[in-house]
C-alpha cells in the first residue's frame, strides 16, 4: 500500500528525492488511487490558512520541476487580502516545490480527490524566509547544531455541532457516546490512517461537543506540524460528509470552555535521551533553565500564538483577570504544565496557544524561548508565582505592541517574516475594530 511506502520512508528520515523522487510518488500513489481525477496544491500561508488551486491528476508527475505561485500569499491576512506593505516588492511569483510524504488523499472523496504541500523557494533555491514553515526549520537548525533535538507531541481541541440543530451530547471523557458521534469519529480515524496522520487518541473534552486530537511524541517537529494542518482539513470534511461543521475556533461562544493547540515539547540529544529526565521529581538545570526562557519570551509570544481577537477571549476570565498562570507541576491553569510522567519522559506541555493558531508558529514561539533560557542566567520563579513575571498582555494591540518591541525575537524569526507577520496583523486588527458590532446597535437603538 501506497500509505505503508510513504510511512517506512518519512521513519527513515529520507529527504525529498533521496531515495525515491516525486515522480516516483506521485506513480505509486495514482497505482493506489487510480481513480483520482484532481489534486489541490497549496502553500500554507502565516494564519495556516491553505492558497492554492486544483490541477488535473494528469498534471501531477510534472510538479516534480515545481510550479510558480506568489510571494504575496505570504503578504496575506485573514480573509485573503493581500497587504502591500508586508512585501519589498510587487507580487512577484516564486517556485514551489512538492513536500515529499505530504501527497494524500482529500477525506472528502479520498477515491478521486487528492491533495499536496508545496514549499516556497528564493531565487537562490534557499526557503522562503517569509514562509513559516522555513522560520521553524531555521530554528531547529539552530538546536541540532548544538546537539540538541527537540520532540513535540500536539493536542489539538475542537467542537462538533450537527447541521441539524441537534445538541452535542458527549461529555468529559466519555467513550459510550451516541452511535452518530462515535460514527464520526471513527471515519476521521479511517481518513487519518488512509492519509498516513499518526492519531493515538481522540478524546470528549470538557464541553459537550468539543473533542481533542492526540498526536504521539515525535522529533521530526516540521512534519508534524505539516500533520496537525492536514488533520483540521480532514476534520472539516469528514464532518460536513456526516451533517456536522467542526470548528477550532478559539472560543466559539462566550460561556463555552476554549480550545487550545497544546504542544507536549521536551529536548533530546543525538542518542535519543531525554535530557529533561530527571529522578528527584523536580525539574533538572535543562528543564529549569528551558522554562525560564519560556516565561521570559512568553508575553512577546503571545501574539503569534494567539491570532486574533476571538483568541484573545480565551486567554482571560475577565477584562483583567488572566487565564493561564507562569508554569506548574499537573496543573492546567499553568501556561506552561509539567505533566505526570515517568522520570524518561518528562517534558514541558506549553498550553497557551490557541486551536486556530499556526502550528508552525507556535512551535516556533516554543522553541525561541527554550533556546533564550539555555543562553541566559534566567531566575525560575517558585510554580504558580505570576507575580514575580511581566504580565502577558489579554488584548490584540498590546501583543501587538510587545512582538515588535521583541528584537531578540523577530531576528530569531526572521526580519522578513517578522515585518510581513507585523503589516498582515495589523491590517487585520484595524479591519476588525472598524466593524460596528450588534451589541452597539443594540446600546443605540434609536
Amino acid at each position: 500500500m501506497f500509505s505503508t511506502l510513504l510511512n517506512t520512508w518519512m521513519l527513515a528520515g529520507t529527504s525529498q528525492g533521496a531515495l525515491m523522487s516525486f515522480r516516483q510518488e506521485a506513480d505509486a500513489y495514482l497505482r493506489e488511487y487510480p481513480h483520482t481525477r484532481h489534486v489541490d496544491i497549496y502553500l500554507h500561508d502565516l494564519n495556516g490558512c491553505r492558497r492554492g488551486k486544483r490541477i488535473s491528476a494528469e498534471s501531477l508527475r510534472s510538479l516534480a520541476q515545481g510550479c510558480y505561485f506568489p510571494l504575496s500569499v505570504y503578504a496575506m491576512d485573514m480573509e485573503g487580502l493581500v497587504v502591500e506593505s508586508a512585501l519589498a516588492q510587487r507580487e512577484p511569483d516564486r517556485l514551489c516545490l512538492p513536500v515529499s510524504g505530504t501527497l494524500r488523499p482529500c477525506a472528502s472523496d479520498p477515491a478521486h480527490h487528492a491533495q499536496l504541500l508545496l514549499a516556497m523557494q528564493e531565487p537562490d533555491g534557499a526557503g522562503c524566509a517569509l514562509e513559516p514553515r522555513v522560520v521553524l526549520e531555521r530554528l531547529l537548525a539552530q538546536f541540532h547544531a548544538r546537539g540538541l533535538y527537540p520532540v513535540i507531541a500536539p493536542e489539538v481541541e475542537f467542537y462538533l455541532q450537527a447541521v441539524d440543530g441537534a445538541p452535542p451530547s458527549s461529555r468529559c471523557f466519555d467513550i459510550d457516546m451516541p452511535e452518530r458521534d462515535s460514527a464520526l469519529l471513527e471515519a476521521m480515524e479511517t481518513e487519518a490512517r488512509r492519509q498516513g496522520l499518526p492519531l493515538c487518541g481522540i478524546v470528549a473534552e470538557a464541553q459537550a461537543g468539543q473533542f481533542e486530537l492526540n498526536f504521539p511524541h515525535t522529533p521530526r517537529v516540521v512534519e508534524m506540524c505539516d500533520r496537525v494542518l492536514a488533520a483540521r482539513r480532514l476534520a472539516h470534511q469528514v464532518a460536513e460528509k456526516q451533517g456536522y461543521q467542526a470548528s477550532f475556533m478559539a472560543k466559539p461562544r462566550a460561556a463555552l470552555a476554549g480550545s487550545g493547540l497544546h504542544i507536549h515539547i521536551s529536548l533530546n540529544d543525538a542518542q535519543g535521551n531525554n535530557l529533561f529526565a530527571s529522578d528527584a521529581g523536580n525539574p533538572n538545570v535543562m528543564m529549569r533553565r528551558s522554562l525560564s526562557g519560556l516565561l521570559a519570551l512568553m508575553p512577546a509570544s503571545v501574539a503569534l500564538v494567539t491570532p486574533g481577537a476571538n483568541a484573545f477571549r480565551r486567554l482571560r476570565k475577565s477584562l483583567n483577570e488572566p487565564l493561564f498562570s507562569s508554569w506548574g507541576y499537573n496543573d492546567r491553569s499553568a501556561a506552561l504544565r509539567l505533566p505526570c510522567a515517568s522520570p524518561a519522559s518528562q517534558r514541558i506541555e506549553y498550553r497557551l496557544a490557541s486551536a486556530d493558531a499556526n502550528p508552525y508558529l507556535v512551535a516556533a514561539a516554543a522553541l525561541a524561548g527554550i533556546l533564550y533560557g539555555l543562553d541566559r542566567p534566567l531566575t525560575l520563579p517558585e510554580p504558580g508565582a505570576s507575580a514575580e513575571l511581566p504580565a502577558l498582555p489579554l488584548f490584540w494591540p498590546d501583543a501587538l505592541a510587545r512582538f515588535q518591541e521583541a528584537k531578540w525575537l523577530q531576528e530569531q524569526l526572521g526580519a522578513p517574516f517578522s515585518d510581513a507577520w507585523l503589516a498582515c496583523k495589523r491590517q487585520e486588527l484595524a479591519r476588525f475594530e472598524s466593524e460596528v458590532t450588534d451589541a452597539e446597535k443594540r446600546a443605540h437603538p434609536h
